[in-house]
């Protein structure tokens, strides 16, 4: 068993090539007699930002890297439940373009599936409004909406009538893996962050120091659980195509995360390549 598996790079590939093929490009256009430089960089290492299906290279930012290790590294999943990921969804209208451009459901699905064949720990965030919750007089511009569209609501939090196959229940092709007595589902966070539900305590006390970070939605809940968790001292990575956002007439909240989900996280990169690195590590 591999004690690690790399899913990006630490060193900051390339920056060092760039001066030297700078030069050697200043160089030749004198020696030759054109007017242009020779290109600082190759084909296959032009510079590129993050996307959803593309991990960045040569983007100006450094490239701190992420290793899978068996025993400290977890899957975190935000809200896979049915009002963000289903087209019976609450919010499909708006986050359904981005959810169906990313692959973002069967990407989860492939996430839940190698944590099954690897025996990967996944934990399960969850997003509940229970009827008191409605009562609240301090709120923000999505917590106003999503309390009006009863996003994620349910009767109480010791009452599960009418939270079969609800919005604020599991996508059913995820059943299977979070229902399976090995899968942790924490207490729901109430905004957008951990910090009102018990997710830090659930990975701390199984010895988890490394996340591989998905779910929805991508500016929000996703976005608030990368930030705690880099607060609290967890090591954190995103997987791009595995999230999605909100897209309305004039924001994309896709975009708005992304951008930082490079900033502040120790790696982006799609699923694909994420899957393939557990794997690896695993062996």
């Amino acid at each position: 068993m591999n004690k690690a598996s790399h899913i990006q790079p630490s060193p900051q590939q390339g920056f060092a090539n760039k001066g030297t093929l700078g030069v050697l490009g200043v160089i030749a256009a004198i020696v030759v007699g054109y007017g242009a430089l020779i290109p600082s960089t190759s084909a296959a290492d032009a510079p590129r930002a993050a996307s959803a299906k593309l991990p960045p290279i040569n983007d100006g930012l450094p490239l701190p890297g992420f290793s899978v290790e068996p025993g400290s590294t977890a899957i975190v999943i935000t809200d896979p439940q049915n009002d963000f990921l289903s087209p019976e969804g609450v919010t499909w209208a708006v986050v359904g373009k981005s959810v169906e451009a990313n692959g973002t459901v069967q990407n989860l699905k492939s996430l839940f599936e190698v944590a099954d064949d690897t025996g990967m720990p996944v934990f399960v965030s969850p997003h509940y409004y229970f009827q008191h919750d409605h009562n609240w007089k301090i709120e923000g511009a999505l917590e106003v909406l999503m309390h009006k569209i009863k996003m994620f609501d349910r009767k109480g939090q010791l009452d599960t009538e009418g939270f079969q196959d609800s919005g604020a229940d599991w996508l059913e092709l995820y059943k299977p893996h979070i229902n399976n007595g090995k899968t942790v589902v924490t207490s729901p966070h109430k905004v957008y962050g951990p910090e009102t539900n018990d997710l830090v305590l659930q990975l701390r006390k199984a010895g988890i120091s490394k996340v591989i970070l998905a779910g929805m939605s991508a500016n929000l809940c996703t976005e608030s659980h990368m930030r705690e968790l880099g607060e609290q001292g967890f090591e954190v990575m995103v997987v791009s195509d595995a999230t999605a956002g909100a897209i309305t007439e004039h924001y994309d909240g896709y975009q708005a995360a992304l951008t930082n989900f490079r900033f502040i996280a120790s790696a982006v990169d799609n699923t694909e390549n994420t899957v393939a690195a557990i794997k690896k590590a695993y062996r």
